[in-house]
């Protein structure tokens, strides 16, 4: 092993030393390697883990790395969700609601959202921390440590569950999340010169559960299924009825980790200033927005390519009603026996 400096959020001007373990990143990638394969979505192929869920070498070899590395304290925030469910709002919203006080919302000229985007605040294990043969040492860290994945919950890092460590999940709309997916998709195609995928080539591959982290049902109900069982430890919020009342879902977000908003806060209106400092609106205006990047190991993202729309129930604009009952059905399917009903509706 070998050491290195590399630069991490959740704290962005904290250096984190990193050891470099060529050996057990090239385990994990032979292993990821020798998986079933399916073609590439969104632009590189799909590797079919042990456990069922898909996901692209690099992210899914990062997340392995992870599992058997990452050492977590019980005062730990992850955020967990599929891609393009809500990721960049909510990490916004932790990062906002947990750092309040030395990160005042309504002071939004000084606030490190200006300069940096939200994952670049809130870093994802497998994406940015456990990647290119590094295992970061995290353990500078100060509390709560803020942290991201895409994984489902069965491939969480083991010693995440073991901690009692605090997870935040959002699901969305399949049909919402599905087409958010298939705008981002097509970007990252656009840049490697690769064809577009159309909205029904994507929909018929995700209905056979072949998408990144997924399948969508499986992912859901995983994180659903922790949250019934251990409602302290694991918070389920959906992206529908956050667009509905983000003041509420900030309270419980607070509430969750342990930082509930004082008397004179919510007459302060900390609350509202949170909400308006990570609404989409402001968001895409600031300058880390449109001319910020973030490094994924997966490529060189523009901060702008994570703000669609953020609408709730634009999928209708994209797809076929066919697609959109079939999904719907199979949803329905796989949610019924859980007392979970489908995101969207009522």
């Amino acid at each position: 092993m070998s050491s290195s400096s590399v630069q991490t959020s959740p704290s962005p001007s904290h250096e984190v030393d990193a050891e470099t373990d060529e050996e057990l990143y090239k385990q994990f990638t032979d292993l990821v390697s020798s998986w079933p394969s399916s073609e590439p979505m969104p632009f590189l192929p799909l590797y079919r883990h042990d456990k069922g869920w898909y996901s692209s070498l690099m992210p899914m070899v990062g997340a392995m790395v992870a599992d058997a590395r990452f050492a977590a304290r019980p005062s730990d925030i992850i955020v967990a969700t599929l891609p393009k469910s809500g990721t960049t709002w909510i990490k916004a919203l932790l990062y906002a609601t947990v750092h309040r006080r030395e990160h005042p919302a309504d002071a939004a000229a000084d606030h490190p959202f200006n300069s940096l985007g939200p994952h670049e605040c809130v870093n994802f294990l497998e994406y940015q921390l456990y990647t290119n043969n590094r295992v970061p040492d995290l353990g500078r860290l100060p509390d709560p440590r803020l942290f991201a994945t895409h994984v489902p919950f069965t491939s969480l890092p083991s010693a995440a569950a073991a901690s009692g460590c605090k997870v935040v999940y959002v699901c969305r709309d399949p049909k919402d999340n599905l087409i958010s997916m298939w705008d981002f998709a097509n970007k990252f195609r656009a840049r490697e010169g690769q064809e577009p995928m159309s909205p029904e080539a994507i929909a018929e591959l995700f209905c056979l559960g072949v998408s990144p982290s997924g399948p969508y049902w499986d992912h859901v109900l995983g994180y659903w299924g922790a949250h019934v069982a251990r409602p302290e430890q694991v918070l389920f919020f959906r992206y529908e009825e956050m667009k509905l009342d983000a003041a509420a879902h900030v309270r419980r977000l607070a509430e969750f980790v342990g930082l509930p908003f004082s008397a004179e806060e919510e007459e302060g209106g900390v609350v509202d200033a949170i909400v308006r400092l990570c609404s989409f609106d402001h968001m895409i205006g600031l300058e880390a927005t449109k001319s910020g990047k973030t490094e994924l190991v997966v490529g060189t993202a523009a901060n702008s390519s994570f703000f669609r729309r953020g609408q709730v129930g634009d999928w209708a604009n994209h797809l076929s009603p066919e697609i959109a009952q079939r999904i719907d059905a199979i949803t329905e399917a796989r949610f019924n026996g859980f007392g979970l009903r489908p995101s969207g509706t009522k």
